[in-house]
């Protein structure tokens, strides 16, 4: 795929999947409305904001990796050339999947809203089921030893603490 299909690909999945799991979604289910917070604790609307703010930009950066240096898409119908192994992939296997359940938990403490913190867990459980069923056994298939050796230095979900380098 050549990197101009692969960018224009990778923006149009960003806006249809990831806008829409954690934006539209917990918008129609919250109205973004401030209910109490949990535990009565002002303080952890402070926590949600800063998972919302941590994982939009590291969002952004896995989906512009995917583009431009796997010259690929996060689609399944048009996966990356390349294993991207660079950015927050040098930290955790999943950095969009991470990402994304951030936003939507960071959503659910910032608005107190506990179906958002049940649909962040069911969202991560989907997540957790397609990456076993599907997204582990296609890269392993095709890359093969570097995917292995990408595997068993990067966790799957919590991130080292520092990065991973490859040989």
């Amino acid at each position: 795929m050549r990197r101009a299909a692969a960018v224009i690909g990778t923006a149009i999945f960003f806006v249809f999947v990831p806008c829409v799991l954690a934006g539209v979604v917990p918008w129609w289910i919250s109205r973004w409305e401030f209910l109490p917070p949990f535990f009565d604790l002002q303080a952890t609307r402070a926590v949600g904001t800063l998972l919302v703010v941590a994982g939009l930009p590291g969002l952004v950066d896995s989906f512009a990796r995917f583009a431009l240096q796997g010259l690929g898409t996060p689609a399944p119908i048009a996966p990356p050339q390349h294993l991207v192994v660079t950015g927050l992939y040098r930290y955790v296997r999943n950095p969009m999947y991470v990402a994304v359940v951030a936003v939507i938990l960071g959503q659910a403490i910032l608005f107190g809203d506990s179906r958002l913190m049940t649909y962040g867990g069911l969202m991560w459980l989907a997540f957790h089921a397609f990456v076993l069923t599907y997204e582990e056994p296609v890269l392993a298939q095709k890359f093969g030893a570097q995917y292995e050796d990408f595997r068993a230095n990067v966790p799957r979900w919590i991130p080292r603490l520092s990065p991973w380098r490859t040989a």
